[in-house]
């Protein structure tokens, strides 16, 4: 009788604050002219920018395929080099082999020949996040000094927030948009499949690399940040030629007066997503570091009650332990598990096959839908990422590249070759089969451990209340 009525004043609680976070979102966007993020968009493409046709788009798996082609990059730069992140670690190895290269190696040789410009938050006002703004400054001097590198901190956040970004821009005509920073912190960025270090934490992540028009709406959001964090004006950059057959667009979030040319900011991370999400036929796969975002749970939570078929799945990795939100994000994975009455969400984590520890840390933001739809950035599936952070996505209607991404990601997790096979048929011999095994697991995939009470989804949600106005 006890469990009984706990569980229900947990789901009680559980719904006044959800509800009022929901209000408050609602509200807020509609006084800004942004409630259309919260219908999301019926094309799955955010209203501006518009999305741009012949672009060339690569998604580079892990740190270990993506930073060795960063560096390339900016070796061939010929005209300028822009970094944005969330921190920046001067000491941080983008390459081991065969010399370490650190990035400030990388780029104090580059802004020998080009202009090179990094900004970075400028960190936590309060010693409650990391990293901290003496750590910032103290990164920032050890990164510029004794070089030609210009450095700034951007403190323009929200309370409680950052700025969130990873973005790197080549002459204007090659951008990088991902989950990678350029740190340690936490872990070791510089990793890849099959993640089998023996002693230090794994870590998978994405960044995408983009070439062709859509590289202008990357560099003309990091000429605005700068020109407002520092006062200089950068000539304008016309769009590049087109350099393949991909239709991009670049997407954002950037919270309300934050910058002086944009507010009502822009909540296009958002829309896109729920749009994509609602407009899913057959599969969701999302690999992301939280999933606390009361918008996009509902959404999901919509499609396993009212499922558009049969063969519909949803598909979700997270890590086993996210560093902050861990029982916001397994409230809401308790939340979805309730209404999936016809067994069709599965959600697993990541780690080196054949043994627990170390674990691989899930840092990816992916979404794929129907295999048609494909974003890749900085966003995390939470309040901070859709509401308060600033953020840089891309997305694409690239079907061939989205099932590319979808077939290596799921080769890497399931220890298989996944391309060419039907999903539904991978998800129902390979996918399940990872998450019904014991340890020591024989793939990466394994099933993530059990969730937290209802009302302990909604840590975050009842946080964003009182901090993002």
């Amino acid at each position: 009788m006890i469990p009984e009525i706990a569980n229900r004043v947990d789901a009680r609680v559980g719904d006044l604050i959800e509800n009022a976070a929901s209000r408050h979102h609602i509200r807020r966007l509609g006084r800004l002219g942004w409630d259309r993020a919260l219908r999301g968009s019926a094309n799955v493409w955010a209203e501006d920018p518009p999305p741009r046709s012949g672009n060339s788009l690569e998604v580079h798996i892990d740190g270990l395929a993506a930073l060795p082609s960063i560096a390339a990059a900016v070796r061939g730069a010929r005209s300028f080099v822009h970094v944005a992140g969330w921190t920046v670690d001067p000491g941080f190895a983008v390459e081991r082999d065969p010399s370490v290269v650190t990035v400030r190696d990388l780029l104090a040789e580059a802004a020998q020949r080009v202009d090179v410009r990094v900004l970075v938050w400028a960190g936590a006002p309060l010693p409650i996040m990391q990293p901290s703004r003496a750590r910032a400054r103290e990164l920032m001097d050890r990164l510029v000094r004794n070089t030609r590198i210009q450095g700034a901190l951007d403190p323009r956040n929200r309370p409680m927030h950052c700025h969130h970004e990873k973005l790197v821009i080549v002459d204007g005509t090659v951008a990088f948009v991902g989950g990678i920073d350029l740190t340690a912190l936490a872990g070791d960025r510089l990793d890849g499949s099959p993640h089998n270090r023996s002693s230090t934490l794994g870590w998978h992540d994405a960044a995408a690399q983009l070439a062709g028009p859509a590289v202008a709406d990357v560099w003309s959001h990091f000429a605005m940040r700068w020109e407002t964090t520092t006062g200089e004006h950068l000539p304008r950059v016309d769009a590049p030629a087109e350099a393949g057959h991909s239709r991009v667009q670049v997407i954002r979030t950037v919270p309300e007066g934050t910058y002086k040319a944009m507010p009502r900011g822009d909540f296009s991370i958002l829309e896109t997503y729920i749009g994509a999400l609602r407009g899913a036929r057959r599969l969701i796969y999302l690999e992301n570091q939280f999933l606390w975002s009361r918008e996009v749970v509902a959404v999901l939570r919509e499609k396993l009650l009212e499922p558009p078929g049969d063969d519909f799945r949803l598909c979700i990795v997270l890590p086993r332990h996210p560093n902050n939100g861990n029982d916001d994000t397994r409230g809401q994975l308790g939340f979805l598990q309730a209404a999936d009455h016809r067994h069709r969400l599965l959600v697993g984590t990541v780690g080196p096959a054949g043994r627990q520890r170390p674990p691989v840390y899930v840092h990816a933001k992916i979404g794929i839908v129907d295999d048609s739809w494909l974003t890749v950035g900085s966003a995390n599936l939470n309040e901070h990422s859709f509401f308060n952070d600033t953020e840089v996505n891309v997305v694409t209607d690239d079907s061939i590249l989205a099932r590319s991404v979808r077939e290596q990601l799921w080769s890497e997790h399931l220890n298989r070759d996944c391309r060419g096979v039907d999903p539904l048929e991978v998800i129902e011999t390979a996918w399940r089969e990872s998450l019904a095994a014991l340890p020591p697991y024989q793939t990466p995939l394994r099933p993530l451990p059990a969730v937290s009470r209802r009302s302990a989804r909604l840590l975050g949600p009842l946080k964003g209340l009182f901090v993002d106005g």
